[in-house]
């Protein structure tokens, strides 16, 4: 354990498929305060994949059941629950209390309305995705360059299937959880991993990590970037539908 870790303030958006691993090993790591935010229950099609949860904790609160597990795992964990998802409303604010914020939710809305929240803040962020066979973690810097908009531009126009609707692979989600908290934890570590891209295709088994590059015109962190205040209209999409963690 680092002195940068025990010291920092994690905010875990999401405690689905990924967040649940990466909530375990943020908090096995010693990471001083690990904050949770989620507002969904515990279902039991999520049991395969979202290992913080069993068979007694369908119906419950994820952020109560993840939290009575991690303090099982690791009883001097410091927690900050949040039974809330991010919201236009509370999103900025939310991200302003901790250091670093991991996010895992299984919309586009979500994430770039954490990817914006996060750069009208000034925070780092790591972004992780799923679905089917495939994953992705992204690490971005507090000024972004390169940003998750760099990547995907803006939500998408058109609804495109989540893990729930196209299905994930238990396993591979776990891994991409893990590599997505070995990027956060070499963020709170000063290492330079600032627009790292780690890829993971669980068919093949093949993982990579590269470089992606700031997009100039990118309306978050390019030349003329644009983005600076959330303004609701933006995340219609995940905020109106839903925000499910992976």
């Amino acid at each position: 354990m680092t002195s940068a870790w025990a010291s920092a303030r994690v905010l875990v958006v999401g405690v689905g498929g990924l967040g649940c691993p990466a909530a375990i090993a943020l908090a096995r790591a010693g990471v001083g305060a690990l904050g949770i935010a989620d507002d969904d229950e515990v279902d039991i099609s999520n049991l395969h994949r979202q290992v913080l949860f069993e068979d007694d904790d369908v119906g419950r609160s994820k952020v109560r059941a993840a939290a009575t597990r991690l303090r099982e795992l690791v009883p001097s964990a410091e927690l900050e629950l949040h039974e809330t998802r991010l919201l236009p409303t509370n999103a900025v604010e939310l991200v302003a209390r901790y250091d670093l914020v991991v996010e895992g939710s299984d919309n586009f809305a979500t994430k770039f309305l954490a990817a914006d929240a996060c750069a009208i803040a000034k925070r780092p962020i790591v972004h992780a995705a799923a679905i089917r066979w495939h994953g992705t973690a992204l690490a971005v810097g507090p000024s972004g360059g390169p940003c998750y908009r760099c990547l995907f531009e803006d939500v998408p126009l058109e609804n495109v299937p989540n893990c729930a609707e196209a299905g994930v692979v238990g396993p591979m989600v776990g891994l991409v959880g893990a590599a997505q908290a070995d990027l956060a934890l070499s963020v709170l570590a000063g290492e330079d991993v600032f627009g790292e891209l780690f890829t993971f295709d669980g068919k093949s088994l093949v993982s990579r990590r590269r470089r992606v590059t700031r997009r100039a015109d990118c309306s978050l962190c390019g030349d003329a970037a644009h983005i600076q205040d959330i303004e609701p209209r933006r995340y219609v999409e995940g905020v109106c539908l839903s925000q499910r963690s992976t």
